[in-house]
């Protein structure tokens, strides 16, 4: 409060404290304002009968010591700043102005650099390329509880996404892929096996993230399978892989955590309900008992003990999505593994992506007080 009293005297004003009864600004709007919608403000109320923001903080506490290992693809994000000025009169194209450009380290390092903000350590086991590596980029972007094992892919590019985006709104025009996708050349796949299979039993969880773009085999999906004492998996589905980098290629998970998309790519079902999905269908064909499947602005559906659960978004207009899945991710999976319920770890989730829309690109990550003064906010 002492910034505030400063501002309150710099002109003129005086503080005064009474001992009478106080109350919390956050508890009255929360529950005079209607702030929320119905559906958030019922699934609020429910978490503050079981528990409430204590719990929820408890939760985020006991992992703040466990060691985590990250294995997947590094992904450059560049951001080139575009402003639209019109049809050209020649080509069927649409000019445009360059204004600036930033590039951030994405992938597996911001995830990992999610993960260091309520864990005590991380590392992470990437590829990247010998052409165009980013080396220095990936190095100096990562946290002081962050270390890296990078392995080098010669006659290759570390994968690069360009993005073209008019700055006003933030709206992606198109972007280029730079990248080689085929799989990993024999020796460099072998020493990934040894790194796996050396490493992956020490840590108290081990987390996947899967861009298929070529790091990831079936022979090191097998030893990731087998090593670690509890394995969370994000299998994602892009343009790049569309159809072949479906979550089933992990025949078993402690945790697994999809968006809508890929859930319906994974049990080829296009209009079934996603509660009907998670239950009926995803969770029969793999063994995994923790499934979280994300809906954008309308939250998740969570499945565990054979049951599905709904828990609604927190989060306004978004603007960059960019990294919104990964930071969810990113945050839940140690939540998970410390045997949290599923409905608490995808609120706290839930959190984690709604900060991460009102970042630009990975400028930041989210970190442990956001979530934290998010919580007893929402809570209070």
């Amino acid at each position: 409060i002492v910034t505030e009293c400063d501002a309150v005297e710099k002109y003129g004003g005086r503080i005064v404290f009474t001992d009478e009864i106080t109350f919390s600004s956050s508890n009255l709007i929360n529950n005079n304002l209607r702030i929320f919608d119905p559906p958030l403000r019922e699934h609020l109320n429910d978490l503050r009968r079981k528990g409430g923001v204590e719990h929820v903080l408890s939760l985020i506490e006991k992992v703040k010591n466990y060691k985590v290992l990250v294995v997947g693809d590094t992904i450059i994000d560049d951001y080139v700043y575009v402003y639209p000025m019109g049809k050209s009169p020649k080509e069927n194209i649409i000019a445009t102005r360059y204004e600036e450009d930033e590039t951030f380290a994405g992938g597996v390092i911001a995830v990992a650099n999610a993960l260091a903000s309520i864990c005590g350590s991380v590392d992470v086991v990437t590829v990247l390329g010998a052409v165009g590596s980013h080396r220095d980029l990936v190095e100096s972007s990562i946290k002081d509880n962050v270390d890296l094992t990078l392995l080098e892919r010669l006659s290759a590019p570390t994968t690069r996404k360009q993005r073209f985006i008019e700055p006003t709104y933030v709206k992606k025009m198109f972007e280029v892929y730079f990248m080689d996708d085929s799989p990993l050349p024999p020796e460099l796949e072998t020493q990934l096996n040894d790194i796996i299979t050396a490493r992956a039993a020490d840590y108290d969880l081990v987390v996947v993230t899967d861009f298929g773009h070529g790091m990831l085999r079936s022979s090191t999906i097998a030893l990731l399978v087998e090593k670690a004492k509890f394995l969370a998996v994000n299998a994602q589905s892009n343009s790049a892989n569309l159809g072949y980098n479906l979550i089933t290629r992990y025949p078993r998970a402690d945790y697994i955590c999809i968006d809508t998309y890929e859930a319906r790519l994974a049990v080829g079902d296009k209009f079934k309900n996603v509660v009907d999905i998670v239950t009926n269908d995803l969770s029969k064909r793999i063994d995994c008992d923790k499934i979280t499947v994300t809906l954008g602005s309308e939250g998740c559906v969570t499945f565990e003990n054979g049951r599905a659960h709904e828990v609604p978004a927190i989060a306004g207009a978004p603007i960059d999505t960019v990294g919104a899945g990964d930071a969810f991710f990113a945050v839940t999976a140690p939540i998970v593994a410390s045997g949290a319920a599923m409905k608490y770890a995808s609120f706290i989730g839930n959190i984690a992506g709604g900060l991460k829309i009102d970042i630009i690109g990975h400028r930041r990550s989210v970190e442990r007080v956001s979530l934290v003064k998010t919580a007893k906010a929402l809570l209070k």
